[in-house]
């Protein structure tokens, strides 16, 4: 899954899968598209690097305060001597204060924000902040209309409970969020290809779900049922639950290979698909990668 492969939304290198992320992308895309709201908002995207919901909600007329991460110095080359460890050492111990300062700066700026597009401010806009995506503790309570946490966001906070608090919190009352983590099946998928027999066997018993990535990371799966008790417990009401995509990708590429522009076509059908069933219906476990909900804060809850 080329650079990153905790992240679909990065894999769009060549390969046998190219045509099924491209699809994966634009479905994405019309996912939101249909989630945000029609006036304008303030909104929060912890989706990560990869995601595009901020521009596209931003081009919408939104005001989005996107949360990055900060990205860790590079180490020094070995070899060096003491006074240039020394040099080294001094810089980036300014370098550190700089990012400090900036990383508040970037904050006030959010603060500033919310406050003015609270107050009905003008076009559309994306405020940058470096911080921690585990916590929005930079964030008055009740300040957001509206989460945006894409590209398995929750999936990569081990203790994703934490964090689905503080999107709570952050939450007007009937404040909006749009929420996609990875599946049970991705889980499994990764587990086979690990030969890890044993884990795969005890998997459904399991009730939390840590999987090991190649690189190193760790991401968390979810069942239907368990992303549903994820949000409910956190004080949210779930209007539905469903996969990212239901089409297959083997069906995907064979469409895309033989017609590349009917990708418009694929992404209505995926769309009709994804509206069948009952509001709130849970999807069956055998499809997709990646579940795909949409849950808002109870209008009489206070901040």
């Amino acid at each position: 899954m080329s650079a990153s492969a905790a992240s679909p939304l990065a894999a769009l290198g060549p390969g046998s899968l190219a045509g099924y992320w491209r699809f994966q992308r634009a479905v994405a895309k019309a996912q939101l598209a249909a989630w945000l709201p029609a006036s304008r908002r303030v909104l929060i995207d912890i989706s990560g690097r990869y995601a595009s919901g901020s521009a596209q909600a931003a081009a919408c007329g939104h005001t989005v305060i996107r949360v990055v991460p900060a990205v860790p110095a590079r180490r020094q080359a070995g070899g060096a001597g003491a006074g240039a460890a020394g040099g080294a050492g001094a810089g980036a111990a300014a370098g550190a204060g700089t990012a400090d300062r900036a990383g508040a700066a970037d904050r006030a700026g959010a603060a500033g924000a919310a406050e003015r597009a609270g107050a009905g401010g003008g076009a559309g806009k994306i405020v940058p902040v470096v911080a921690d995506p585990a916590s929005l503790a930079f964030l008055a309570d009740g300040c957001a209309d509206g989460v945006i946490a894409e590209d398995g966001a929750l999936s990569r906070q081990l203790m994703t409970e934490d964090l689905a608090a503080e999107i709570v919190r952050v939450l007007r009352p009937g404040g909006e969020l749009l929420v996609c983590v990875d599946s049970l099946v991705l889980g499994m998928a990764i587990l086979a290809e690990q030969h890890r027999w044993a884990h795969l066997t005890d998997l459904p018993h399991a009730e939390v779900v840590l999987i090991p990535w190649p690189d190193g990371t760790i991401t968390r799966c979810f069942g239907a049922g368990q992303f549903r008790d994820l949000l409910t417990e956190a004080g949210l009401e779930v209007s539905w639950i469903k996969p990212r995509t239901v089409l297959s990708p083997s069906m995907v590429d064979h469409v895309l290979r033989h017609d590349p522009g009917s990708i418009a076509r694929l992404v209505r059908a995926e769309l009709a698909a994804g509206q069948e069933g009952s509001p709130g219906h849970l999807p069956a476990e055998s499809f997709g990668i990646s579940l795909l909900a949409a849950a808002r804060k109870p209008p009489g809850q206070a901040p």
